[in-house]
């Protein structure tokens, strides 16, 4: 997964892998309900502001696979209607940030079809690897897995339509810088969409001291040029957000 956006490791959460604290997966850490249990110091040394909540590592791409690509996540995450909601239309491209194994990878290659593209981006070497080999053998052609940086999605200028983030916002460190330059990376008309853990006790999901409130999401977006979008409460244990540049950007 990416080091910036991580999945967030679902108890370790679901996205993906980290490499300090990015982008790195939709794994997302790990405990109950498919996500490994968080760790000894797990968590970031810098957990206020916009730091990352926590530090992972996702390096181990089998060991993840079998966590992030559990049968049983897809009765909560429902990945097809998430996609359906975001209303992706046939020809574009999409980013995903902190891919991780590329749960989501076979979702979007399908609305975005074979003149779309995905770029699934992740911080870990052998999770790119692993997509690369997932996308071969599920005959995704229009899927490419690219490796980021920590503080870098390496995403070229009005490359993307859409950038997704499951379980990877808390995993980011300096976000606002991050996703003020993470803007030039969408065309016009292009959107940011945030899916994480909302509060409370959850059968899933990263502890709650892991977890960003959705009102602090969309506080960050705001100061980072991005502007909210009205979207459906679609899943039961998280919130999306769906945010588009701000017009005076």
């Amino acid at each position: 997964m990416l080091a910036s956006p991580t999945h967030c490791a679902l108890l370790m959460t679901l996205c993906g892998s980290l490499l300090g604290c990015g982008p790195s997966g939709h794994g997302h850490e790990p405990g109950d309900g498919g996500h490994a249990p968080h760790a000894k110091g797990d968590h970031a040394p810098h957990a206020k502001g916009d730091h990352a909540t926590v530090s992972h590592r996702f390096d181990d791409a089998d060991k993840w696979a079998k966590v992030f690509d559990d049968p049983e996540r897809d009765a909560w995450q429902k990945p097809a209607e998430l996609v359906a909601a975001l209303a992706i239309k046939p020809g574009s491209t999409v980013a995903d940030i902190g891919a991780g194994t590329g749960y989501f990878n076979p979702h979007l290659a399908k609305v975005v079809g074979a003149q779309g593209a995905v770029i699934a981006v992740d911080i870990e070497q052998s999770l790119v690897d692993h997509m690369t080999e997932r996308a071969t053998r599920e005959a995704t052609p229009n899927v490419t897995a690219r490796l980021g940086a920590v503080d870098d999605p390496k995403l070229s200028p009005g490359e993307v339509d859409l950038i997704l983030l499951v379980d990877t916002y808390h995993h980011i460190d300096g976000r606002t810088a991050y996703f003020s330059a993470l803007r030039k990376a969408l065309r016009p008309g292009g959107r940011l969409a945030v899916v994480d853990f909302k509060p409370g006790d959850l059968p899933v999901g990263p502890p709650p001291d892991h977890r960003i409130a959705q009102s602090k999401v969309v506080s960050e977006l705001t100061a980072s040029g991005w502007e909210q979008q009205p979207t459906k409460d679609l899943l039961p244990y998280q919130f999306v957000a769906v945010f588009t540049v701000q017009e005076n950007k």
